[in-house]
């Protein structure tokens, strides 16, 4: 019971924060920024890291790269097994030119016989023999052919499965690049030059400063008076009594109610269920995160 009163006084609280002397607001929160955390890629000695806290990266931009000789080395070594490979593949016309000249010739002495048949100078014998020639000529062509065309695919696919092995090796590289992927504010840096990093191993921590957004609590009463991409008034303190004013837009209304017990039912409670909602606000260089800052829903 005490817990429970401990609870309950606390949404109370946060409720009743949202009322600050003759100003009224809505809901009350703290901003909020998307942090994204990039990590290392690849394994080794980190040979160059450019990046400071509070630095604005680009997307894209290039801040270090992890030491990749050996990566390199292996690249050069697939590069040359793929020389070796594909110049053992057989030049198949060079081969096949004797065989095709005596084809030619036999094909020549065959119809020089044919006509001496014809005019009764020749046997019908020479003239068979001079077929079979042509037949077992062509024959081998056909054989030879068959084998040189298969020793060549064959390289081929060798070499098809070394120029895989050198794509591999390509992507490790790139990721040997420490590139920075999003645009934002560099907010913590976990990494150092010439330390030893491994894959996965976060680097620094980057958010978008130029957009953040304010987290609020709202009563289970007023989730049915706003909606997705609502206007909302964002107000923070710019001196006593003073608020300084910015235009906000509601970009994400949580489906569940938060810091409420499951057994609280009552119609006299339901006002302590809250509901998450995150405001969207254009940053002019004044907000931070974890500053607090109160919300007016506009209809």
């Amino acid at each position: 019971m005490k817990y429970r009163f401990t609870f309950f006084s606390a949404i109370v609280l946060l409720l009743a924060s949202c009322h600050n002397g003759n100003q009224q607001f809505d809901a009350a929160g703290n901003f909020e920024a998307v942090e994204t955390v990039i990590s290392a890629e690849a394994n080794g000695k980190i040979l160059a890291f450019s990046v400071t806290e509070g630095e604005i990266l680009q997307p894209g931009q290039l801040v270090g790269y992890i030491d990749s000789t050996q990566l390199y080395l292996t690249k050069l070594q697939l590069m040359q097994s793929r020389k070796a490979i594909l110049s053992g593949r057989p030049d198949i016309r060079t081969q096949l030119e004797s065989l095709q000249r005596q084809l030619a010739n036999a094909i020549s002495d065959r119809d020089r016989i044919r006509n001496l048949v014809k005019g009764e100078v020749a046997s019908q014998k020479q003239l068979d023999d001079a077929n079979t020639r042509v037949e077992v000529l062509q024959a081998s062509i056909d054989a030879q052919t068959s084998i040189l065309s298969t020793s060549s695919n064959t390289l081929t696919e060798q070499g098809g499965t070394v120029e895989i092995q050198l794509a591999q090796i390509e992507d490790q590289l790139r990721k040997c690049r420490i590139v920075n992927p999003v645009g934002g504010t560099v907010l913590s840096k976990y990494a150092e030059p010439y330390e030893m990093t491994v894959q996965g191993k976060p680097l620094y921590k980057i958010a978008d400063l130029d957009n953040l957004y304010i987290r609020i609590y709202i009563s289970e009463t007023q989730l049915s008076q706003i909606k997705i991409g609502q206007v909302a008034e964002v107000l923070i303190d710019s001196g006593p009594n003073e608020y300084k004013k910015y235009d906000g837009t509601i970009s994400w209304i949580s489906s569940q109610a938060e810091f409420t017990p499951k057994i609280v039912q009552t119609k006299e409670e339901r006002v302590t269920l809250v509901y998450a909602v995150k405001v969207l606000v254009k940053n002019d260089g004044y907000l931070k995160i974890g500053m607090p800052g109160e919300v007016n829903f506009v209809n």
